[in-house]
């Protein structure tokens, strides 16, 4: 947790100009934490604090601004400083700051840069949002496979200044096509005259630069790796996925498939910094569709006016018997989403599914149906009206557990349906689930109705 007191302590250094402890705030503190409590001041102060320190750690610390923090600061800086900046930082993290600025601006910046930095931005914003080339690095240390371990360390230590990770070494031919790798705890290991080929691992688990970001990402987080080489059609080493990246993939996928689940669209922006009109988009578009597909209650409802209007009783009892079909579902539904979102399903899996939640359905549904038996079951007299009591009893049982039943089903079949149409399964939680089981389940309860007590 960061000390409350540091910021007053930063604005008061600053003030005064105290360049030993503006020096020593940026050096001896976490880059994460340097650059939490910098959020707190105005752009001019940020780059003012940074320049106390030396251009790695600058790099460093503006990393773990967000990108809409970044993309204010870098309009704020000279050409040679922004230069400088974008020429230190981690491939993958530059290319998406850039991508994310406007045409104009990346226009601007793009011809200040080396043609080499251009012509590695530019390959990496070519891989389409969502791919595996669209998050990895070009930051990485690869070796030839004909020098000795000697050789190796030799060359590493040339490479390391400039990569974001030498936990592994890649083994790569002239045409730069995969040929193994080498952890730099078995290559320091190794005896130096020992030849490269010789220690080096062939078995070589990679992702396509083409293949989804959330397949490659659950690829890394399964064998427990570090970083995970990506690939081209022909076997060409183009770059590596680092932890880290894993990391921001599976909390975007995750973010999406709440929002998803809670009838939100997706958003980008941090909550409190998102626009009210983008968040009432958002909200406003669920909330619409949501509540067309509910009016179909009211035509249900309507078909039964007559047998409400003669048993009152069944009116008061309905909520009890349609809520519980939609939270029925909506578990469903959600832990087949996450089921499916970790890879523990597959749409192949369907019948195990199905055969899965007949059996849950029905053990919840007469779990339920019970308390309902019960609780319809001491109905005041004078609430019953014409209705014997054990026979409303019965139907508001029976119904319970047929939609309960009816409402598991639909919530665990739903989303796999929805992954076979190549729509997102988190649309298909909760809320819609609940909305359709909420009108079906008015035509289960009220036919019941019909059969006991009509």
């Amino acid at each position: 947790m960061i000390d409350p007191l540091l910021l007053p302590e930063l604005k008061q250094m600053l003030s005064e100009n105290d360049t030993p402890g503006l020096k020593e705030f940026c050096d001896v503190l976490h880059s994460a934490a340097v650059a939490e409590i910098l959020e707190e001041l105005s752009d001019e102060e940020i780059l003012h604090v940074l320049s106390y320190t030396n251009l790695p750690r600058q790099v460093e610390i503006f990393e773990y601004f967000p990108l809409s923090r970044q993309r204010d600061l870098i309009g704020r800086l000279e050409s040679p400083r922004l230069v400088d900046l974008l020429e230190q930082m981690a491939s993958d993290d530059r290319a998406d700051l850039l991508e994310s600025l406007e045409p104009e601006q990346l226009e601007a910046v793009l011809p200040q840069l080396a043609q080499a930095d251009r012509n590695n931005i530019r390959r990496l914003m070519s891989y389409p949002d969502g791919t595996a080339g669209s998050i990895m690095t070009t930051d990485y240390a690869s070796l030839p496979e004909d020098i000795s371990v000697g050789e190796a360390l030799t060359q590493l230590r040339l490479q390391a200044p400039d990569r974001e990770t030498i936990y592994y070494v890649y083994v790569l031919d002239d045409d730069r096509r995969l040929l193994g790798f080498v952890s730099l705890r078995r290559l320091i290991l190794a005896k130096l005259e020992s030849p490269l080929a010789n220690i080096m691992d062939r078995d070589v688990i990679s992702v396509r630069a083409d293949e989804d970001q959330e397949d490659a990402a659950r690829t890394l987080a399964r064998y427990d790796f570090i970083a995970m080489p990506v690939v081209d059609d022909q076997n060409r080493l183009v770059g590596i996925i680092t932890h880290d990246d894993v990391f921001d993939v599976m909390q975007e996928e995750m973010t999406e498939d709440v929002l998803r689940m809670g009838a939100v669209g997706p958003m980008t922006e941090n909550y409190l910094e998102a626009s009210f009109l983008s968040i009432w988009r958002q909200r406003a578009m669920w909330l619409s569709c949501l509540f067309v597909a509910e009016l179909f209650t009211f035509t249900a409802l309507a078909n039964y006016a007559g047998m409400i209007e003669q048993l009152v009783i069944l009116s008061l009892m309905m909520p009890l018997c349609i809520s519980t079909g939609g939270n029925s579902g909506s578990q469903a539904a959600t832990l087949i989403t996450r089921a499916l979102a970790l890879g523990q399903l597959t749409l192949g899996d369907w019948w195990r599914v199905l055969r899965h939640e007949v059996l849950m359905g029905l053990a919840l549904g007469t779990t339920l149906g019970v308390i309902g038996f019960v609780r319809a079951a001491i109905t005041p007299q004078y609430l019953l009206g014409s209705a014997d009591r054990w026979l409303l009893a019965m139907v508001v049982s029976q119904s319970v557990a047929a939609i309960v039943l009816w409402g598991t089903l639909i919530g665990s079949l739903l989303p796999l349906l929805f992954k076979r149409l190549g729509i997102d399964p988190g649309i298909a939680s909760s809320p819609f689930v609940a909305t359709f089981v909420d009108v079906t389940g008015i035509i289960i309860y009220f036919n019941m109705a019909r059969l006991y007590l009509l």
